[in-house]
């Protein structure tokens, strides 16, 4: 895997041999960092299942001012900040959090950050969509933006008090991009993005 665009563009990420590890690919995460390149620069995001880091990474790479990778397994999480040690030589990683935590219990706890992005891509055996979605809301700006990614057998109904901005397909996932209190904004309907994979 590597780091598609910014500071870090064409950096490798290692993935791990871990069950249920499923990095975006590539071409997933080009469409999805060019619908989110005009909201990024010095955004606060949340990356709550971070896995290989590849969605907060990227999101850090072209300009997020605040990134919180949470990942809970053993390996993942030191690799992670591995990883960050390594891309952040030049003096940024105070940017970059690691948080070595299961992004539940974290989120239970009292909000300490305002996200103007979640990435949400959880394992997809877990089915901690939900559950996670229900936890944000205390941890949310107010027009804040929210990625999900799920398994094309899955229903991708967008979550309550959130509306719909971008939606793309591959073979094997369906992902969307949506906004907070869209409602009140001017949006036009956009046609899904299929992706070949």
């Amino acid at each position: 895997m590597r780091i598609i665009g910014g500071r870090w563009r064409g950096s490798k990420l290692p993935v791990a041999d871990v069950p249920g590890l499923r990095p975006s690919s590539d071409r997933v995460r080009e469409t999805l960092f060019n619908w989110l390149q005009p909201m990024l620069a010095g955004a606060c995001v949340l990356d709550a299942f971070a896995g290989t880091g590849a969605l907060g990474l990227e999101a850090a790479s072209r300009g997020a001012g605040k990134v919180v990778l949470i990942e809970q397994h053993r390996m993942l999480a030191p690799m992670l900040q591995a990883q960050v040690e390594r891309l952040a030589r030049g003096g940024d990683g105070g940017r970059i959090e690691i948080v070595h935590d299961d992004a539940l219990r974290w989120l239970a706890r009292p909000a300490s950050a305002c996200f103007d992005l979640v990435l949400l891509d959880p394992p997809f055996a877990a089915d901690l969509w939900q559950p996670t979605l229900a936890a944000l809301p205390p941890w949310l700006a107010a027009d804040a933006w929210l990625y999900l990614e799920r398994p094309r057998t899955a229903a991708m109904a967008p979550p309550s008090g959130w509306q719909q901005h971008r939606r793309g397909h591959t073979r094997e996932v369906e992902f969307a991009l949506y906004r907070r209190d869209a409602a009140t904004l001017d949006t036009v309907p956009v046609e899904p993005v299929s992706i070949r994979a």
